[in-house]
């Protein structure tokens, strides 16, 4: 038997493939430096209060821990 005689019954029975359409994107000529800015500052204030959050929580903790060793 040579391999071009063998063939799986099961690989026919699948729907063809589509192609994925291509996205196209808009460049502009100009990049407004006030909207990168920001963005960027969004996410540092983000940051910043998560950071806040966590080193409240560690604060709080420890006046928590304090309090119940200190009796």
């Amino acid at each position: 038997m040579s391999a071009e005689k063998i063939i799986s019954k099961g690989i026919n029975d699948l729907p063809p493939l589509a192609t994925p359409k291509k996205i196209e994107e808009v460049i502009l000529g100009r990049v407004n430096i006030n909207t990168i800015l920001n963005r960027v500052r969004k996410k540092r204030q983000k940051e910043n209060l998560t950071n806040l959050v966590f080193i409240g929580l560690a604060l709080s903790l420890i006046f928590i821990v304090g309090i119940i060793l200190s009796f």
